[in-house]
């Protein structure tokens, strides 16, 4: 063969070796076998040109090596480099960093630095069960000027109220959060729609109506509204338990009203999907338009309970299938619907904390829905909700389940920030005591050293009341500060770090000059506090009756409902009183 032939055919040789393209398909587990979505990926082909494991996990990636170098990189986890062969099917393990392995820190609803409390336990009441509180006591404002409380500020509490005297019952201390009780009603004294991108924050200080010696102080916090033109698409996951225990008319029937009241306000670009547990898991429906509503509806309605309650393997097969849909910058959510129990599988609170909070990385949100009387279990929702940076809402009827999933919608299902707390500074030269009512926190969570502040989820327009007793000091400066607000966030889907800082100025009103909104909210601070036995309760059910007639809008329906309410807890207490004697 002459010279230049075999020149020509080297060159034609090595020109189709270049140009060879192979493609790596693989997947990315941890070490106990789950799928890890959104871990960084670069092949040394590639150079520095990044790729992803993508929301299931899974990846595929075009290269022209028959060998090429991976490079995995998550944060907590250890990096991994290894050399792969690109024809063949890859499952990669990554391992966590030794610093990590220890279990997750404890979450507080509120937090004073330094401060130490008692030991407590978990309630029970009927087989139900609900996380033991301190309720948080006066603290020194000169040792510890500083608190934060989360806005992670669910709304089952009040619904649960409702659900004992409604059966005429003594309602469980531990099922009272008078923050979620407060929060139920949206009380913002500026009922302006909040279009900014920021936060906004309205306060008022005014004597306190138990104590005259004594300030109350309320803060208000409404997040951004959400334009419903631009709301995103949204992937929602309906995981529905349809075990033995969801027969009843308050259960399963009631989920199945509720849903079909969600689907009505579905778009065509909203996508559906409905995963069934009870004596088994099963995909109900992989995947569907909003349009479909016929077709959505008539599968929720073919529902009927029977089994046992896998709830573990449920949630699995939830986020699986979450991940299959998965909508980038979209609302990736699964709305779990269930009396709480969870019989089969993983079923103690720390074992599904570190399954959620795993699945929380994957950018899917978990709302979590709780129905039933007796062996509800509004603990374990309440612990699900949290670490699946979700809600949590408890329906005791279809009223309630119009509330949470229609007139609420955006707030329920649309999240405008993550991880959201405020930190309060006292002015220790006006404040010499505060206490936060309610925010109070898991007795197991006061006595762990590591626990941290538990920043929340906040959806669309959503507003946040906190109250503070305050005992003033005796000589005060009136021009200063009553106190400085921070308020910590991030958005969804981005993890920088954003603030917002609000001065609180010292401007004190008398209690009967406040806005109804403020009496009202008084009102029902103090009905939780009756209902926790507070040791701050020096008041009775007459006086918080007589607050609340006074304040509350005679056009609505939800406080005019608290009146009955109250009136219907002052005849079971008193009569309880009553028999003892």
């Amino acid at each position: 063969m002459k010279p230049c032939l075999l020149i020509a055919v080297f060159s034609i040789t090595m020109c189709s070796s270049s140009f060879c393209q192979y493609y790596l398909r693989g997947e990315v587990k941890d070490d106990k076998g789950r799928l890890m979505p959104n871990v960084k990926i670069n092949l040394q082909s590639k150079g520095n040109y990044p790729f992803s494991s993508g929301g299931s996990g899974l990846f595929g990636i075009p290269t022209s090596r028959a060998i090429d170098t991976i490079i995995l990189m998550y944060d907590g986890y250890e990096v991994l480099r290894k050399a792969v062969e690109t024809e063949q099917y890859q499952t990669l393990i990554m391992k966590v960093l030794p610093s990590k392995i220890a279990p997750a820190k404890t979450k507080l609803s509120s937090k004073t630095i330094n401060l130490q409390k008692e030991d407590n336990l978990l309630s029970s009441v009927l087989g139900e069960s609900y996380s033991s509180l301190t309720e948080n006591a006066f603290i020194d404002a000169n040792k510890y000027p500083e608190t934060g409380f989360s806005l992670s500020v669910d709304r089952a509490s009040y619904s649960n109220v409702r659900r004992f005297l409604s059966n005429e019952m003594n309602v469980p201390p531990d099922a009272v959060r008078i923050e979620e009780m407060l929060n139920y009603f949206d009380l913002r004294t500026n009922k302006n729609t909040n279009a900014s991108k920021n936060f906004t924050c309205n306060s008022i200080l005014s004597s306190c109506p138990w104590n005259p010696e004594n300030k109350l102080f309320f803060i208000n916090l409404t997040a951004p509204k959400i334009n419903l033109d631009t709301i995103p698409s949204s992937n929602l996951v309906f995981l529905i338990d349809v075990s033995g225990s969801m027969e009843r008319p308050n259960r399963l029937p009631l989920l199945q009203s509720a849903f079909k009241l969600l689907v009505e306000n579905l778009r065509a670009k909203d996508t559906i999907a409905i995963v069934t547990y009870g004596g088994g898991v099963a995909i109900r429906l992989a995947s569907a338009s909003g349009a479909e509503k016929e077709r959505i509806n008539n599968i929720i309605d073919s529902l009927y309970a029977d089994g046992d309650t896998p709830g573990e393997g449920a949630i699995r097969t939830a986020y699986a299938v979450a991940r299959r849909s998965f909508i980038r910058n979209g609302n990736n959510r699964i709305i779990l619907a269930t009396d709480g129990d969870f019989n089969v599988g993983q079923t103690t609170e720390l074992e599904l904390e570190d399954l959620i909070s795993f699945e929380r990385q994957s950018g899917i949100y978990l709302t979590c829905i709780g129905v039933g009387m007796g062996n509800y279990k509004d603990s374990k929702l309440e612990i699900l909700s949290k670490k699946g940076n979700g809600n949590f809402a408890y329906l005791d009827n279809i009223n309630e389940a119009e509330k949470v999933l229609v007139t609420e919608f955006t707030k329920t299902i649309y999240a405008v920030a993550n991880d959201a707390f405020v930190n309060v500074r006292f002015n220790k030269n006006i404040v010499k005591d505060y206490r936060l009512i309610g925010f109070d926190n898991r007795k197991d969570a006061i006595t762990d050293s590591s626990s941290v502040l538990d920043g929340g989820e906040v959806g669309s327009g959503h507003n946040t009341m906190a109250v503070f007793e305050i005992i003033p000091q005796s000589n005060i400066d009136s021009a200063a500060n009553l106190a400085n607000l921070t308020l910590q966030y991030h958005l969804p889907n981005d993890e920088k770090i954003l603030t917002q800082k609000f001065d609180q100025p010292f401007y004190p009103k008398e209690f009967l000059s406040t806005p109804p909104a403020i009496r009202f909210a008084t009102a029902v601070t103090m009905f939780g506090s009756l209902l926790k036995q507070s040791k701050y309760a020096k008041f009775s059910y007459e006086d918080v009756i007589q607050i609340a007639t006074a304040s509350a809008d005679p056009n609505s329906t939800k406080q005019q409902e608290f009146i009955s309410l109250l009136q219907k807890a002052d005849k079971v207490y008193n009569y309880t009183k009553k028999k003892r004697k």
